[in-house]
């Protein structure tokens, strides 16, 4: 905005300036006033909603819907004050971009916080951890394309900016095939991020076993993975690497997970008592969740035979505890009740 001359400084204190101010103060007034009453009736309507998603949502786009009215009640001053209007076109090549993203980014946001809390109060938990990792891979991949447009849009707003790229580019390939090397791996992990969501290979609360290490997906990114371990470590994998190399999904089809303990006995000891103590130890355990329990003999030996208590719970951290204390159950049953089955040969004889 360039100065007035000195002849008509009184005319800009006196009639520009102050109409501009009164038109954009006005405007602006009015504005917020909407904003207020449109929200405050929001508000009351998400409160009568049993859905806890309508109250995100409407708690998410307060901020951006406030600044986006401002945005329009100065548009809209700009039709009465010449300076105002002057003013704003100055700025709103950059601000109607950020604000228009802005909006985006927070209805993305609220969609996505919206199906997962409906997700987590779901009953079949397999397809309630589906729609999560669904959800959280694609809402990220959206958020990143808003930003990349956004700015995008922004910049090209810049004259000289403009001007320069197109200049590059129509030069030379130089500048395109510059970006294209610097995004690339951007675009990798953006690609491998929607295959994740698409395919699904592992999902938000499965449990994975990579490069030897064991634990939960915690959560998904667009470009790395965490995983946290049995002792609260947490792995830090890249993405593409479970799409690259072999990894074991122990909750893939469903959500329990199956495991056994081994124990040996002395040859000619009796199975069925062993059997039906193993039943009862196993029924009062709270870990194990009921899908599968059984005593079979998996080996027999010159001196010992091998039992397989075969046993299952939810998922790997409650199956080790249900593991370790069905094995010390059953030898402390062993020893009070035959002791001969776990005495040594040399004993036996």
């Amino acid at each position: 905005m360039s100065l007035p001359h000195a002849p008509g400084l009184g005319q800009f204190l006196l009639g520009d300036l102050p109409r501009a101010l009164i038109a954009g103060g006005i405007a602006i007034a009015v504005a917020l006033a909407i904003h207020f009453a449109l929200f405050r009736a929001l508000v009351r309507l998400a409160r009568m909603s049993h859905l806890e998603s309508d109250a995100i949502v409407v708690e998410r786009l307060r901020g951006p819907f406030r600044w986006a009215l401002l945005a329009l009640a100065i548009e809209l001053a700009g039709e009465s004050s010449a300076l105002v209007a002057r003013v704003w076109g100055a700025v709103d090549r950059f601000l109607i971009p950020a604000l228009l993203g802005w909006i985006a980014l927070r209805l993305v946001r609220a969609y996505a916080l919206a199906v997962d809390s409906r997700a987590r109060l779901e009953e079949d938990t397999l397809a309630a951890r589906s729609r999560r990792t669904r959800i959280a891979i694609l809402s990220r991949s959206a958020r990143f394309v808003i930003v990349f447009i956004t700015v995008a849009l922004m910049l090209l707003s810049i004259p000289g900016v403009r001007n320069v790229g197109v200049t590059l580019i129509t030069s030379a390939g130089l500048a395109a095939l510059a970006v294209g090397a610097a995004a690339q791996p951007a675009l990798k992990s953006l690609i491998a991020g929607i295959q994740m969501a698409l395919t699904e290979p592992i999902r938000i609360d499965d449990h994975v076993v990579i490069d030897g290490e064991a634990g939960r997906v915690e959560d998904i990114r667009m470009t790395y993975v965490v995983i946290r371990t049995g002792d609260q470590r947490r792995l830090i994998v890249p993405t593409a690497r479970f799409l690259d190399t072999t990894f074991q999904n122990w909750t893939r089809v469903g959500g329990g997970i199956t495991g056994s303990v081994l124990l040996p006995v002395a040859p000619g000891t009796a199975i069925a008592p062993i059997r039906a103590a193993y039943e009862g130890i196993l029924g009062h355990r709270p870990e194990w969740d009921k899908r599968s329990g059984a005593l079979q003999v998996s080996a027999s030996w010159i001196d010992r035979i091998e039992l397989k208590l075969v046993m299952s719970a939810a998922d790997p951290a409650a199956l080790a505890t249900l593991q370790l204390a069905v094995r010390e159950e059953m030898l402390e049953w062993l020893r009070v009740e035959m002791p001969e089955a776990v005495r040594p040969p040399a004993a036996a004889e």
